[in-house]
């Protein structure tokens, strides 16, 4: 049986010497050079959708991929798709690089420039191990692997516009099929899941900005359990904190998160840091909740073009979500459309302030009236973006990753 070879080569000089070396190697099937980390990551989950056995045996990772660092690549394929074995291609062979790579998952190194010997040697060595785990594991479709937990983030279109309200029920409805869910607050200045949810806590998302590697012991620590069951990565209580937590803590913080809870709902607050882009890029399901006026629509509007420009996100990959909706309102669902360029989600939520108010001035968010129109639209929302069955509908499969530009 060939060994089937992805590579993902961001310089394409050593992607013509990988394609030439690759082609003499005996009983391997590789496949053309991925040229930046978005595409193999895509190319990944949609193999794992299909079968898990679809799965190549080995992936290559070139040092100077992007827009995902090298190391930070490794350790996510490593995460989420654990038969798949990765292999570095570097220039550095230091003990201090071949530690860091073992660390992050990878099943080995070949240096660059690339020789045929080491190449087929590592080649034959990581096969034998991929095989192994294969038949350890079964063969069947009960292997490990795929994108993990559910992404979902909810940001804002402006102030004011109820995202928080929406993210936690979101979350709640989530949870209340019984699954693991985390909610994480990236609003990072301005936050306040923690008051929604009458929370003193000690640790927040902070807290892992210097750490390197965010083992599920690490995670636990600084997750709070609160009562609902939802598992909470609060903003830190000291806005200032919030420029502690960049794109790759966010990178790390989402892919530690989904491996460990089958849905994840991220709050981004309205203002676009580096962690909410990433976080915004990296989901499989990005709400944009706006209100039915003129200034909300317009900052949709900009905040989706943005997205777009920055290559964060396209807007017909956004889901734009309706919030405090009033039945004969002049704006309406298909000019959100028409005008920002996203779909709209066909749930919509109604504007009863009075049955929001007493749970928010409470800080009991949760304890909403289950028989309340504002919770049961948002709880119905929650099934149509695919945190109730599990299935993400309105997007595309395989969006993901869509390769912003990094640093």
């Amino acid at each position: 049986m060939a060994t089937r070879i992805l590579p993902a080569v961001g310089d394409p000089e050593t992607a013509r010497s990988v394609t030439a070396l690759l082609g003499q190697l005996p009983d391997t099937e590789p496949a053309q050079p991925l040229a930046d980390s978005t595409t193999l990551l895509d190319t990944l989950a949609r193999l794992a959708a299909d079968s898990v056995t679809d799965l190549p045996e080995i992936v290559l990772v070139h040092e100077r991929i992007g827009p995902v660092p090298a190391l930070e690549l490794v350790r996510e394929v490593a995460l989420r798709f654990p038969a798949t074995a990765v292999i570095l291609m570097t220039a550095d062979t230091s003990p201090a690089l071949f530690s860091a790579a073992m660390d992050a998952g990878a099943r080995g190194l070949v240096g660059l420039p690339l020789s045929y010997d080491e190449l087929a040697a590592r080649i034959r060595a990581t096969t034998d191990w991929a095989r192994g785990v294969r038949r350890h594991l079964g063969a069947d479709a009960e292997l490990p692997g795929g994108p993990g937990g559910t992404v979902v983030t909810v940001t804002g279109a402006k102030g004011g516009v109820g995202s928080t309200v929406i993210a936690v029920h979101a979350a709640l409805a989530a949870r209340a099929t019984g699954r693991p869910v985390a909610l994480v607050d990236l609003d990072l200045q301005s936050g306040d899941i923690a008051s929604y949810l009458d929370v003193q806590f000690r640790r927040s998302v902070a807290d892992l900005a210097e750490i390197h590697d965010i083992s599920p012991r690490v995670l636990q620590d600084v997750l709070f359990n609160h009562e609902t069951g939802l598992g909470l990565l609060l903003a830190p209580a000291e806005g200032e904190r919030g420029e502690e937590v960049g794109e790759r803590t966010a990178r790390q913080i989402i892919t530690a998160l989904r491996a460990r809870h089958q849905v994840v709902v991220i709050d981004c607050g309205t203002q676009l840091t580096g962690a909410g882009a990433a976080a915004i890029e990296l989901a499989d399901v990005a709400a944009l909740v706006l209100t039915p006026d003129v200034v909300a629509v317009r900052a949709a509007k900009r905040m989706v073009r943005m997205w777009e420009r920055l290559k964060v996100r396209k807007p017909e990959d956004t889901v734009a979500v309706l919030n405090r909706a009033v039945r004969g309102a002049e704006i309406q669902p298909p000019l959100i459309e028409r005008i920002t360029g996203t779909r709209v989600a066909r749930t919509t939520v109604p504007a009863r302030f009075k049955d929001l108010q007493p749970v928010i001035d409470s800080g009991r968010l949760h304890d909403l009236d289950a028989r309340g129109p504002v919770r049961q639209a948002i709880w119905g929302l929650a099934g149509e973006l695919g945190l109730v069955t599990g299935t993400a509908t309105p997007v595309p499969a395989g969006r993901r990753h869509r390769g912003r530009r990094s640093g």
